[in-house]
């Protein structure tokens, strides 16, 4: 940090963060990170559905979501083994995965869903999976490349970018194909990925720690079982070593529990409200979008100017409550500035939440298994969600809207007690002074 920098208001200064070369290359490495997802989710099931795929098949794809959930599974081999490209650890595997995934996008596109369905289950699910794979290699590029003071804004970054790419991986996808075909859709979408390319070959490449260098085979099972121990078992391992590591993994399960409750019944709600698809989708893009963007700038000012501790307290707290406007909703009814309320609400303090628990988890990572550690933790993150998904239905019948709602408000509130715990038990900081102490 510079002596002007370090002379400025705190406030400022975490504002100046966002202006670091390094902080502003997260940006486009986000926007590239969220390409690929609709482009295997809701867009690839609007064009099945205009070619006339049935709803059992168009609902079967849904499976090759699979990878994002199981990506630690191979994360290892990204952290050890040698890239295919010999540009450095990170720069290496970033630029091969994504010509791979620019390969099977324009494959994938080129497909004819009447004679093809077969073949695009396979190309969905091998873009899906390279999708995934540059995940791992973004996300380790991102923890490694930021000091300790920038996660904050390099997690809004990731965000930010990451929530424009499904903009236009969505919304924009429809527009190409409406105009030009599918394939010129997917086309776009390909092209669009040399926007995170270019980071690659031009960005620096994140200093490598001497107990991180690629795995060079020496043949043999000694080598075998040495490789296994230090790149498959040793990141889970170095993580178990950490002081109180279950109640971690407990709070980053239940962090998000109570949003991923009212998420899964926020559609349920309004339509029984009377809400059309259209005045949901309109609230919902215009609304959810710039709430969710600007929540995530936010969460990441907080976060550099309070810490990652107390941000994680603050923005969990606010999270909670924005699901009591859920209440005001089902008590209001059917009316549009309930909804824009309600939308903006969602996703502001769901953004500010998600950039604080994206650095948090961040910092949790040693540098010799950066891309393990943040897929695993970044898994467990999502359990919560998993979780749920099947529950909320059942409670929201028994309870009724308003009970549910309220129930999903204090449903975050254990974790945050744990988290208090956590902090004032952590003699020695998890992420640097600056960024966990809490007293």
């Amino acid at each position: 940090m510079t002596s002007e920098a370090k002379g400025m208001n705190p406030w400022r200064r975490s504002l100046a963060d966002y202006t670091d070369r390094r902080v502003l290359l997260i940006l486009p490495l986000g926007f590239a990170s969220g390409i690929p997802l609709l482009l295997t989710f809701s867009t690839l099931s609007a064009w099945f559905a205009t070619a006339g795929v049935s709803r059992a098949a168009i609902g079967a794809f849904a499976l090759v979501g699979t990878p994002y959930a199981f990506k630690f599974l191979w994360s290892p081999l990204i952290d050890r083994l040698p890239p295919p490209i010999p540009l450095g650890r990170r720069r290496g595997w970033g630029i091969a995965i994504q010509l791979a995934l620019v390969a099977a996008t324009l494959a994938l596109g080129s497909c004819q869903p009447k004679f093809d369905l077969a073949l695009m289950g396979a190309l969905a699910l091998l873009v899906a999976f390279l999708s995934a794979s540059q995940d791992v290699v973004i996300d380790a590029y991102r923890v490694e490349i930021l000091t300790p003071e920038q996660q904050g804004p390099g997690a809004a970054m990731i965000q930010t970018g990451y929530r424009i790419a499904m903009l236009v991986s969505g919304a924009g996808a429809l527009i190409v194909a409406a105009r030009y075909g599918w394939f010129a859709a997917y086309a776009t979408m390909a092209a669009l990925l040399g926007v995170g390319m270019l980071v690659f070959i031009l960005g620096p490449e994140p200093t490598t720690p001497p107990e991180a260098e690629p795995h060079t085979a020496t043949g043999g099972w000694d080598a075998l079982r040495d490789w296994l121990a230090t790149a498959v078992t040793g990141p889970f391992a170095d993580f178990m070593r950490r002081p109180m590591w279950p109640a971690i993994v407990l709070f980053i399960v239940g962090y998000k529990l109570g949003e991923a409750m009212a998420g899964v019944m926020a559609m349920p709600l309004y339509i029984s409200l009377g809400f059309s698809l259209n005045e949901i989708a309109a609230v919902s893009k215009l609304v959810g979008f710039v709430a969710t963007v600007v929540g995530a700038l936010v969460g990441g000012v907080v976060t550099s100017k309070l810490g990652v501790m107390r941000a994680l307290i603050l923005c969990g707290a606010l999270q909670s409550a924005g699901n009591l406007f859920y209440v005001l909703q089902a008590v209001g009814g059917h009316r549009l500035d309930y909804l824009a309320l309600c939308v903006a609400a969602e996703n502001l303090t769901g953004a500010m939440a998600g950039t604080a628990l994206v650095a948090y988890l961040s910092g949790l990572c040693s540098p010799a298994f950066t891309a393990t550690q943040y897929a695993l933790l970044s898994s467990l993150a999502a359990v919560g969600r998993t979780m749920v998904a099947s529950s909320g239905g059942v409670l929201a019948d028994k309870l009724g809207w308003v009970p549910f709602f309220i129930l999903t408000t204090v449903a975050t509130i254990p974790a945050l007690v744990l988290l208090i715990w956590i902090a004032r038990r952590d003699a020695g900081p998890l992420l640097g002074s600056r960024n966990t102490t809490f007293v």
